[in-house]
């Protein structure tokens, strides 16, 4: 890649290693906050029922899936070279964007997600194999919905529905991401998290970044997924973080793309 490279603090790799998670707070400005906002909800007005069909539905939220297709600031946010910097630390330099999503919960929902790995994934001989980012697009606060996470979990080499009674249930050691909106969360996508229960009048909107190792598939094929308008333009950088030149991934994408830690 010809992106400025960026490091980290000691103390933001020493986070993501041993915590498995990173709050970069007020990282967004609030124009960049609203104009993701604002495309967002275009997308959902132009999609209507079938918002988030590349993907698949969750309940008690409204989701967007493919969202590179939908404009240039998707472009941006998924190539910010101090969130790469971050995700090279957790999986190294050979990476790729997985998919990139909206999740909105909805008002006075009572559904939770279980707490999970993303894509049933555990680190193997090649390290860690996943790493999601958190866009806070909304204020996450311990009544809106704000993502659970039980420390240090990305180490523990299980998946939490193979060790826990009810992954659904509180955890005694989980706590929540919090933040104002235009803070980002970096985590090991090993780390066992879940959304929690909208109990406001008001959705929860956050912006998810997946990124993998090249050595796995992608969660949404994205050379299947994006038009060939707007692979034509991407610069060669995106065209490699969109593994869309790079013949791994179309066998592992094209059998395997799809998975997730808990929807069906």
């Amino acid at each position: 890649m010809s992106w400025k490279q960026i490091e980290l603090t000691e103390a933001e790799r020493r986070q993501l290693d041993e915590e498995g998670i990173l709050i970069l707070e007020n990282f967004a400005q609030p124009e960049t906050v609203e104009a993701l906002r604002r495309r967002i909800a275009e997308v959902f007005a132009q999609q209507g029922e079938q918002a988030g069909a590349e993907f698949k539905q969750e309940p008690g939220t409204d989701r967007l899936a493919n969202l590179v297709e939908q404009g240039e600031i998707f472009e941006w946010a998924i190539a910010e070279p101090k969130l790469l910097a971050c995700v090279r630390q957790v999986l190294g330099a050979g990476f790729k964007l997985s998919s990139l999503n909206a999740r909105s919960a909805r008002p006075h929902s009572g559904w939770s997600q279980p707490l999970h790995c993303d894509t049933g994934a555990l680190p193997d001989e090649g390290g860690n194999a996943v790493c999601n980012i958190i866009w806070m697009l909304d204020d996450f606060t311990p009544e809106n919905g704000a993502t659970r996470f039980v420390p240090k979990t990305h180490r523990a080499g299980k998946l939490p529905q193979d060790v826990l009674e009810d992954p659904a249930a509180s955890h005694p050691d989980e706590k929540l991401v919090l933040g104002k909106a235009g803070t980002v969360a970096v985590m090991n996508a090993h780390l066992w998290h879940g959304g929690t229960a909208n109990r406001t009048g008001a959705p929860r909107l956050a912006l998810h970044s997946f990124y993998c190792r090249r050595d796995q598939p992608q969660q949404q094929y994205q050379k299947k997924l994006l038009s060939q308008q707007v692979q034509q333009r991407l610069s060669e950088d995106l065209r490699w973080l969109l593994a869309l030149d790079d013949p791994l991934n179309d066998k592992l994408s094209a059998q395997f793309s799809g998975r997730s830690g808990f929807l069906k």
